[in-house]
């Protein structure tokens, strides 16, 4: 968390600027309890069951709990019944009136996050850049569905800067949603290897798994 901070002074914005986001999937119980008690208190998961596991042997703790990973439409009444407190993954017209549906159902409004295909990988998901627009004037018509902000992740570079273009690119996308009147306040891009560069352009949470927990099973990535 002090690099965090640190980065953010560097980058001329306030230390409490910057969220730091536990990437936890694959990581045990007792792991994440350790964390916890280290004063992180935002973790992120990527697979709903795995999730709604970790979520109730865990329930009571004070955890926050975000989705990262891919979501399909068949999962959505899953991720909204186990309360994250964002999703950063919201990626189609269905998926958002599918997690409107059962967050309406609940009770609930379902804070998320959009997110940008910015890289030609055919694994990465996303809208893409021309398709930002009319997803997010789709999320005005949803009562039930808050959308924050905007999330990418880039190719794998070895050397941190080559992720520099997306993270701005991803600034620039939000601050153009913005002056059409979208108010989008959160910037989820970065992890272990390249988060101060994504804060360097704006990232207001940063998602960091290796970092915290070291070389596990999953690999390396935080996605």
């Amino acid at each position: 968390m002090g690099k965090i901070k640190e980065s953010a002074r560097k980058a001329g914005r306030p230390p409490d600027d910057v969220m730091l986001l536990a990437v936890s999937k694959t990581v045990n119980p007792e792991m994440i309890r350790e964390a916890h008690r280290a004063g992180i208190t935002e973790f992120g998961e990527s697979r709903v069951q795995e999730a709604a596991a970790k979520i109730k042997e865990l329930r009571g703790i004070g955890i926050k709990w975000h989705f990262i990973g891919h979501l399909q439409t068949n999962k959505a009444k899953t991720a909204v019944q186990n309360n994250f407190e964002l999703i950063h993954s919201l990626s189609s017209k269905k998926l958002l009136h599918e997690i409107n549906r059962h967050a309406e159902k609940a009770g609930s409004v379902q804070k998320a996050l959009i997110e940008v295909k910015l890289s030609p990988e055919a694994a990465k998901h996303g809208v893409g850049e021309t398709e930002l627009e009319d997803l997010l004037y789709e999320s005005t018509k949803t009562e039930n569905v808050a959308v924050r902000g905007l999330m990418t992740i880039p190719p794998y570079y070895e050397e941190p800067e080559l992720s520099r273009p997306f993270y701005s690119r991803l600034k620039e996308l939000r601050d153009e949603m913005e002056s059409l009147g979208y108010v989008l306040p959160v910037l989820s891009m970065g992890m272990s290897h390249d988060f101060e560069i994504a804060i360097e352009e704006g990232a207001t949470i940063v998602r960091v798994g290796t970092a915290i927990f070291g070389e596990r099973a999953r690999g390396a990535r935080e996605e």
